[in-house]
């Protein structure tokens, strides 16, 4: 793995990545598929977590270099004082273009994986917006206050608008041109249409901090090829209408 493609900003106390799709943050419990931490602690050593991203999510994510730091960076995460702003495409547009997911979350008893609300879950939070309108889809931005597992799916999910691609908490379906161009044609050298996004439509768009010496961090991560190609058939679409 070249970390080095995935650097975004890096000083002697942490680093920050862009996560891309599909790679593990960190080890899961076999431990036998990559994971950005396995990379970091090849080149460092000591490799401190301080928050997660989901497998198939991209975007910013941060490390600790030693243990004061991580100490430091943990309790901003712990007590809301970071600034953590995604964006994705869900399906539809919510009834409401913008407002506060605050419904709890709790482990769903199927014990799959999943989560849900509900009233005896841990407090959650979810600020959204919605930026774009792109039938049948809507690009947003979410800002979350806690860090719940899978809180912007699962909140998502509660208002009848999953994320583009999520098979735990939506259809799972992934995005083709034809299912929103409706004169799409398969060109002859096509047998079968390929899907312009087949993964989780979420980033992790940017993330704030404060670092050892009290001075306010702000990193982005550039939105990944497959989603940006997506953003610019859908409002290409939109065009021609």
């Amino acid at each position: 793995m070249q970390l080095a493609a995935f650097i975004l900003q890096e000083t002697d106390h942490w680093i920050a990545l862009n996560k891309p799709s599909g790679l593990l943050a960190v080890p899961d419990r076999l431990g036998k598929e990559p994971s950005l931490k396995m990379s970091l602690r090849e080149k460092f050593g000591n490799i401190w977590v301080v928050h997660r991203l989901d497998r198939e999510t991209s975007g910013v994510i941060l490390f600790a270099k030693d243990e004061t730091t991580h100490q430091l960076l943990s309790r901003q995460f712990e007590e809301r004082q970071t600034e953590k702003i995604y964006t994705g495409l869900v399906l539809g547009t919510p009834a409401q273009t913008a407002g506060s997911i605050t419904s709890p979350i709790a482990e769903h008893p199927a014990g799959d994986g999943r989560m849900m609300t509900h009233a005896r879950g841990k407090a959650s939070h979810t600020d959204y917006r919605v930026i774009e309108v792109l039938p049948p889809y809507s690009w947003m931005e979410f800002q979350i206050l806690t860090g719940r597992t899978h809180q912007i799916r699962v909140h998502m999910q509660s208002l009848g608008n999953p994320l583009v691609g999520d098979s735990l908490y939506g259809d799972g379906k992934p995005v083709r041109v034809s299912s929103f161009r409706k004169k799409y044609k398969l060109s002859k050298k096509e047998e079968e249409e390929k899907p312009i996004l087949g993964r989780l439509a979420l980033h992790a768009h940017r993330l704030s901090f404060f670092d050892v010496a009290g001075h306010k961090i702000t990193v982005e991560a550039p939105l990944p090829k497959d989603m940006a190609a997506t953003l610019a058939q859908l409002r290409k679409s939109q065009l021609k209408k």
